[in-house]
């Protein structure tokens, strides 16, 4: 897998990637201890408005930066971008007042939901093998993971010699280091091939996206992830400390232990893919999720949530990780940044509804109605996904063109059969606004 790390261009930018998120993770732990420090007990509303906040503005950011993106080189758009989300970060020791952080995690989660996308679209780029992307991949969701474990750790360290005030400075080096890493390589940048209006530009990856059907089923798969995930993100604490009345370093090894099952998977899963469809090791991962859900509502001790809690991190790996492959089946290169926008504004969407749903309903109808509400999300999700999903997903489709003259060039693509049909690798664009019926 590390061999990928050979790319000098990839390697500064995983770099930047792993840099930046433990700046994010600093960031994290710092807001919570500053949400405390202004509101008290009423500490835990303000981060959940705050989480709200971020969801709202990757769902409604992402699409529009996507449009402006396409005008700018993208070396230059990642490092302003940083620069934004520094300058924040910066600002942040000095709020006085709750609206100010409301404010400012505004301005932070649009800078991150513009720069994400871009930065996600412009691996396949510097990475065209699909097995040397493969790998990049998995050691994308390895830096997730590892952020999530190792920020709360530096952090508690750091608290030890410096006020919470100082992690914030934490956060705003991480983001100039992941600038000057940006800033050392050269990027591609694609150009897109005929001018657009704005209107096409923000709901060009979205109309791909949703005209795809192995998108489609990524979409349901991305609700099944999202049901899973706000059970264990949201109710770990609920579990741990309210049910079984453990304490705060129980609560962190639960969430480690589903760190540590979704690291494992994506270290393996480079040459599972080598062997099996991204279909099937995507409908099994949502499928163990979906399970894991429902097994939830009968947990009986501590005991019992640990190993659950790593399949079903085990099982949020492989279902989650191999979507960039697909984005990067389905689109153009001048496409992919719009594309990869749309893949995060939508799978953000539905976080914005499990969220909230896995706290109210845990609040209002107790542990294990909620467990079964997530569960059946997550199946009818997996279900819709392998309806949506064709089991027989060629890249390379036979298809007609009306209307279109002999004489275009297009018709010099692909194989032709003489029947003013021909076939090539299918991706949605202005010469394929639908997908073609199965014949």
């Amino acid at each position: 897998m590390l061999a990928v790390l050979a790319n000098r261009t990839y390697r500064h930018l995983f770099a930047a990637q792993v840099i930046a998120l433990l700046g994010t993770g600093l960031l994290t732990v710092a807001l919570g201890l500053l949400a405390f420090e202004l509101a008290g007990e009423s500490a835990g509303a303000v981060l959940g408005t705050a989480l709200a906040i971020k969801m709202i503005a990757y769902v409604g950011v992402a699409p529009i930066a996507s449009a402006f993106a396409e005008r700018m080189p993208r070396r230059a758009m990642l490092v302003a971008l940083d620069l934004v989300r520094a300058g924040v970060a910066l600002f942040l020791p000095f709020v006085t007042e709750v609206w100010q952080i409301y404010v400012l995690i505004f301005v932070l989660q649009a800078a991150s939901a513009a720069f994400t996308p871009t930065f996600q679209a412009t691996i396949p780029d510097v990475l065209p093998d699909e097995k040397d992307y493969t790998r990049a991949l998995s050691l994308s969701r390895l830096a997730y993971d590892l952020e999530s474990l190792v920020s709360p750790m530096l952090a508690a360290a750091l608290l030890t010699v410096i006020s919470y005030h100082n992690l914030f400075a934490g956060t705003v080096v991480g983001f100039l280091v992941s600038a000057a890493l940006v800033v050392s390589v050269v990027l591609p940048s694609p150009k897109p091939s005929v001018p657009r209006g704005i209107y096409d530009r923000t709901t060009r990856g979205i109309r791909i996206y949703l005209a795809t059907p192995r998108l489609r089923g990524l979409l349901a798969i991305n609700m099944a992830v999202a049901a899973a995930g706000a059970l264990v993100i949201v109710n770990t604490v609920v579990y741990v400390q309210a049910a079984f009345g453990l304490d705060q370093s129980d609560t962190a090894l639960a969430l480690a232990v589903f760190g540590g099952g979704s690291m494992l998977v994506a270290l393996v899963l480079p040459r599972l893919l080598d062997s099996i469809p991204d279909r099937t090791a995507m409908l099994a991962g949502a499928s163990v999720l979906a399970v894991a859900t429902l097994i939830a509502a009968a947990i009986p001790s501590y005991g019992w949530l640990l190993p659950l809690w790593f399949i079903i991190g085990a099982g949020y790996s492989m279902a989650q990780t191999p979507s960039g492959r697909l984005l990067r089946r389905s689109s153009h290169a001048e496409d992919r940044p719009a594309l990869f926008a749309a893949q995060f504004a939508l799978s953000h969407a539905c976080w914005l509804i499990t969220y909230p749903l896995a706290g109210w309903a845990g609040a209002a109808f107790g542990l294990s109605a909620n467990s079964v509400t997530l569960a059946v999300i997550a199946g009818s999700a997996v279900a819709a996904a392998a309806w949506l999903w064709p089991a027989g997903d060629p890249e390379i489709v036979e298809h007609s063109h009306e209307g279109l003259p002999a004489g275009h060039p297009h018709w010099n693509e692909g194989i032709a059969d003489g029947r003013n049909r021909h076939a090539h690798a299918y991706v949605i664009d202005d010469l394929h606004s639908a997908w073609p019926h199965a014949r």
